[in-house]
């Protein structure tokens, strides 16, 4: 039943940021506006593991059920939270070892997936975005070392077991940037980039989608003009295919509204408007503060309580614990992999 999001007990389309180490003013009145349904943190809200801690416990005080707290945090440059926390290797380290030996490869994969959500899940981070699900074609610096290989069976192999991990902390997973960013040079954060490949020729990079369990899926801002001219993440025939041809039920993230990828569809508004219309579950609008105040005033959209509940899912079961033995085994792999 489409509804208007105004009830507090459902959570809203909108994930957004905040400025600082700790909750402000602003930061609490934005949160409590039914259009948001959760938060993403970067690099400038952590200082320490105390101060992490304190932070998600404040934003999971505000309602209920409580907003879910993410973050990209996939390991090597992309790693929101460093002192305190193992630094995790890209994962093109787990695709090398997987060259040299497949299942010791996985395994590390499963140890390290493992440490890297108990690690999050320790200070009340919800969930992560990764894994990054791109192959490593080799133009796209925007990607680079984030992805496993080259080899869709290898990243499938990589990427489940890294999964596993996840789960076996309670965390769910994130697979990006669907259907495949690692063709492309250009950086979707400063530009829209343009895959001219076929649909078939694009079948390797899906390869990894109609293989995996996805908790979550976060299309690309990559315009594919053999397919479609809209960018996937404002693409209905993307997010419809995603949908019925990969019998994917999880939630849909739009990539950052605010990125250059996405300004296609016009104002923020626009944007969110077309990234709704098209299939995304969650909108995430970061870096960008007066677009979220006009998003939070301007935008009305109407929606189902069948995609609001989806983000639910996401947020972990309580009462987890972590499991010293495979914590050991987590941090035994990244130095495995750091050597």
């Amino acid at each position: 039943m489409n509804t208007k999001p105004s009830d507090s007990s459902l959570l809203g389309p909108l994930m957004i940021d905040i400025a600082g180490l700790a909750l402000s003013d602003l930061d609490r009145e934005r949160l409590a506006n039914p259009l948001v349904g959760g938060v993403i943190l970067f690099a400038r809200n952590y200082r320490d593991t105390d101060q992490l801690t304190a932070l998600c416990n404040s934003i999971h005080a505000l309602r209920s059920p409580a907003l879910p707290v993410a973050i990209d945090h996939e390991g090597g440059r992309v790693q929101r939270c460093r002192e305190g926390f193992t630094q995790v290797p890209p994962m093109r380290r787990l695709g090398e070892a997987w060259d040299r030996d497949p299942s010791s490869a996985c395994a590390a994969a499963a140890d390290i997936g493992y440490l890297l959500a108990a690690e999050l899940r320790q200070c009340g981070v919800d969930f992560s975005f990764t894994p990054v699900l791109d192959l490593d074609w080799g133009p796209s610096g925007v990607i680079g070392d984030r992805a496993f290989h080259r080899d869709p069976k290898a990243v499938t192999e990589l990427a489940g077991a890294l999964i596993d991990g996840l789960r076996a902390a309670g965390m769910g997973c994130c697979g990006k940037h669907f259907p495949g960013h690692g063709w492309v040079a250009a950086d979707s954060h400063l530009a829209i980039p343009v895959d001219e490949r076929s649909f078939s020729d694009l079948a390797p990079d899906m390869e990894p989608y109609r293989h995996l369990k996805l908790d979550a899926v976060m299309p690309a801002h990559v315009i594919y003009p053999q397919v479609d001219a809209r960018p996937a993440g404002f693409s209905p025939v993307w997010l419809e295919m995603l949908r019925k041809e990969f019998k994917f039920d999880g939630v849909i993230f739009s990539d950052d509204l605010s990125m250059e990828g996405a300004s296609f569809a016009g104002g923020m508004v626009q944007r969110a408007n077309a990234a709704w219309v098209a299939g995304c579950d969650v909108l995430l609008v970061c870096n960008a503060p007066d677009a979220v105040a006009d998003l939070l005033e301007n935008w009305k959209p109407e929606y189902d309580a069948v995609r609001a509940a989806r983000l639910e899912r996401l947020l972990p079961v309580a009462g987890w614990r972590v499991d010293a033995v495979r914590y050991a085994a987590g941090k035994a792999a990244v130095s495995q992999m750091a050597a």
